[in-house]
């Protein structure tokens, strides 16, 4: 294998980068749904997630990490606005 074949095997294609940016947005949208109207931001964060662990490529692990991560945050969310009594939209 030559140089520059290597080269392009180690570059991440569009898909693998959308799909990392797309976690990381849906891991802030879960932290940010756990003080701040978990309904319409935390929804947003699991459906984030899921788009992100459908596209797979390089970062499914951390596509898994975000899954995890907002549907956690958003299930605790709920409870501490139904608890305070805040509003969830």
């Amino acid at each position: 294998m030559s140089t520059q074949e290597s080269q392009v095997l180690d570059r991440d294609r569009p898909v693998d980068v959308v799909a990392g940016f797309i976690s990381a947005i849906a891991i802030v949208a879960g932290v940010l749904a756990l003080v701040e109207r978990p309904v319409r931001i935390g929804v947003f964060g699991v459906v984030l997630s899921l788009v992100a662990a459908g596209m797979g490529g390089r970062h499914a692990r951390l596509a898994t990490i975000a899954v995890i991560t907002s549907t956690a945050c958003w299930v605790v969310g709920m409870v501490i606005a139904v608890l305070t009594r805040n509003p969830l939209w």
